[in-house]
């Protein structure tokens, strides 16, 4: 089978150890090669990490404009800092090159549209890494509300709460101090909250409330938000995002990635599935997702077998292109309308904001 070529523009240390490493599988002591996707050159705004590209096999190119010009590489991963995602994205596609870009799409929702006309009117694949959904235990999740396993479900609650932005070296990072660049809770973690809870229930959210926490920290985002999201059916859920949060250390912290969905016969429960993890061994905190039965147990809930998340959403991508479905990043976009509502509530005491198209 034909596997499509890719070219990885970034090269920092998530792009090298999930992206390339995992994601397309080029730590082959771990990994089997992908069936319909490569990766075979990268380039970095650094040159001095040419040297970690080039230890797994890759082509190195000195710029964006050389990698776009070749005419071997079909498609480009973007992994490089959120604001230039839309620039990088728009000339890659005008270039004709098949694009999956690091999330966000865009730091602005006008932005990310401009992406979505030009990938549509090029008819080329565009997609965003909202990996998460593709995690075993998420899927599990669906599959059991989706079957009426909890009952009649009338409330959740998706949460990513951990401390950052406590030493100065993190508070001077975008995720703390550039707002404008979707840093902060709400744009960093919050996004994963709205992608996976409407992936679990198969709904849109369709309006949004919010409230900042207390204001403590010295960073320049807010330290971390309460959030309401109504699906477009109605029924409600809640997000709690923070970067003020101890919880322990690590062990706690990740953990604490998870979520609850209450029915009127269970409550599902799930520990560590809203981070990077896949299942694999090694990793740093074991996966759990737990149904707590109102008529008496726990019954923990283990996937029959479970797919690397990263490259699970590369091969979705790769395949759209060989079968000529290009993917539009519409998701995405909608993903960011949530984050700006939530911004927008939070700064008007939690108006209730209708997220419009």
């Amino acid at each position: 089978m034909a596997k499509i070529k890719y070219g990885l523009v970034g090269f920092g240390g998530i792009a090298e150890n999930r992206i390339a490493k995992e994601g397309f599988a080029c730590d082959k002591s771990r990994f089997a090669p992908l069936k319909k996707a490569q990766l075979v050159a990268a380039t970095d705004l650094n040159p001095a990490r040419k040297t970690a590209a080039e230890a797994l096999g890759l082509k190195w190119f000195a710029s964006l404009e050389a990698i776009l010009a070749d005419k071997d590489i079909e498609a480009v991963f973007i992994a490089t800092n959120n604001a230039s995602h839309v620039p990088i994205a728009l000339q890659a596609l005008k270039a004709g090159k098949h694009v999956i870009s690091e999330k966000p799409m865009a730091t602005s929702s006008a932005d990310a549209l401009k992406v979505i006309e030009l990938a549509k009117k090029q008819k080329l694949s565009y997609t965003v890494d909202h990996m998460m959904v593709y995690n075993a235990w998420n899927i599990q999740a669906a599959a059991l509300v989706q079957k009426g396993k909890l009952g009649k479900v009338n409330d959740s609650c998706f949460h990513m709460e951990f401390a950052y932005g406590y030493d100065p070296a993190e508070a001077a990072t975008w995720r703390c101090s550039r707002i404008e660049e979707m840093g902060g809770p709400i744009g960093d973690v919050a996004s994963h909250c709205f992608y996976v809870a409407e992936f679990i229930f198969c709904k849109k959210i369709t309006k949004i409330a919010a409230v900042y926490l207390p204001k403590l920290m010295k960073i320049k985002a807010e330290d971390g938000a309460y959030i309401r999201y109504i699906f477009e059916d109605g029924t409600q859920g809640s997000a709690k995002v923070a970067f003020s949060e101890f919880r322990g250390g690590l062990g706690g912290t990740l953990s604490n990635l998870g979520y609850e969905i209450y029915g009127d016969k269970a409550v599902l429960r799930s520990y560590g599935t809203m981070f990077q993890l896949s299942g694999h061994k090694g990793e740093p905190v074991k996966m759990r997702l737990e149904l707590d039965k109102f008529d008496g147990g726990t019954t923990s809930i283990v996937p029959a077998k479970f797919k690397n998340i990263y490259q699970s959403l590369i091969e979705d991508h790769a395949e759209s292109v060989l079968k000529g479905k290009p993917l539009c990043g519409c998701d995405a976009r909608h993903n960011l309308l949530l984050c700006e509502a939530a911004h927008k509530s939070a700064q008007n005491n939690g108006k209730l904001i209708e997220v419009r198209k």
